[in-house]
């Protein structure tokens, strides 16, 4: 009897466990198909910027059943976005029962008992950010330790960002017939934007070493997979040269007219050289690499690789850049931007080093 929910089985261990968005490689592993939604467990957002809920796709026979947040939806128009989403069926009956996702930050309506909408966006954003920033604040005085936390750093400073976007548009909308007398408006929105800004670069900053220690550990299974692939495959070809010799054998014991024990060898002995081929195949792709991220589409955050400038001579760099208008008191600047540039020249007395950080 076929599995119905043997390829979101397998969707569930490529994300993780669940709760992790799957990337456009992993999805072409598992061979999907838009068209053909699958049996599982996912999460769906059931229009742009709605909150995600709970999805329970399974075939009643011909009957493709589908429930979303708890109620029947078109399968077809959820697919197309809940596949890259499988999560386990108990989050999905926690949630269902009014749990929420892990991966997500506190809610501020949840811990906070905030006022009605009074209209006025800029006070309402800022008694918005004043929830978000006691709470955000709470959370950077512990280290990340966990793949739930990470996300929920990732999505918090997407969440802040909306707030700046939010008050930078109401900003400029309110700023332009101001253009010659500005000040007010400026200090009015300072805070709220700067504010949030600063605390969303704060959360991202604060998921480096989480990001940085997760890349290592990915770079050691990387690793070790390798190995695992390159011993397997060698135990595949001494397999295959032991089926070989023996084919041999068998061959030479018939023309003398001898017994087919080594033929009948032979024939296992190479059932054992695919198996470890197939072994080694399959290890091979354990073995490729496996995004590190935090957050997911829209609010993903990664190590991005940024080039910094470092001094190691500052008079052999002095020589070398004397003939830039900006001589001396601009050479960490002049450094800098040949630093940015990867395909740049690098002349004496500068390195480019690797600077990453959560973006």
């Amino acid at each position: 009897m076929t599995d119905q929910y043997g390829w979101w089985r397998q969707a569930l261990k490529l994300a993780g466990g669940g709760g992790r968005e799957l990337t456009r490689d992993q999805l072409a592993l598992l061979s999907l198909s838009e068209d053909n939604p699958e049996s599982g467990f996912f999460r769906n957002r059931p229009f742009k910027d709605a909150p995600l809920v709970p999805v329970a796709i399974w075939r009643d026979g011909q009957r493709i059943i589908c429930l979303q947040g708890g109620k029947e939806a078109d399968a077809q128009q959820v697919w197309s976005y809940a596949c890259r989403n499988p999560i386990s069926e108990a989050l999905y009956h926690s949630v269902l029962a009014g749990g929420a996702w892990p991966d997500e930050p506190p809610a501020v309506a949840k811990e906070h008992n905030l006022p009605a909408k009074t209209g006025d966006l800029h006070k309402d954003l800022a008694v918005e950010l004043a929830a978000e920033k006691e709470m955000a604040e709470a959370f950077l005085k512990k280290p990340i330790t966990t793949q739930e936390q990470a996300d929920q750093a990732a999505i918090w400073s997407k969440r802040l960002a909306a707030i700046n976007k939010k008050a930078t548009e109401q900003f400029t909308v309110e700023k332009r017939p101001w253009l010659d007398g500005g000040t007010a408006v400026d200090d009015k929105w300072r805070e709220v934007r700067t504010d949030s800004e600063a605390l969303g670069k704060k959360l991202k900053k604060h998921l480096d070493a989480w990001l940085a220690e997760q890349a290592r550990l990915e770079r050691v299974r990387q690793q070790e997979a390798r190995d695992k692939a390159d011993r397997i495959r060698r135990e595949a070809e001494a397999a295959a040269q032991r089926a070989a010799d023996l084919a041999n054998e068998a061959a030479a014991n018939a023309v003398e007219g001898g017994g087919g024990v080594a033929s009948l060898f032979s024939e296992e002995v190479e059932k054992e050289a695919d198996r470890l081929a197939q072994q080694a195949a399959d290890a091979d792709r354990e073995a490729q690499a496996r995004p590190v991220f935090a957050g997911r589409t829209g609010a993903k955050v990664t190590q991005h690789t940024y080039w910094i400038a470092t001094i190691t001579d500052y008079d052999a760099l002095l020589q070398a850049v004397k003939n830039d208008p900006e001589v001396r008191q601009a050479v960490e600047n002049v450094a800098a931007r040949i630093a940015r540039n990867k395909d740049a020249t690098v002349p004496a007395g500068m390195e480019r080093v690797e600077d990453k950080r959560a973006a």
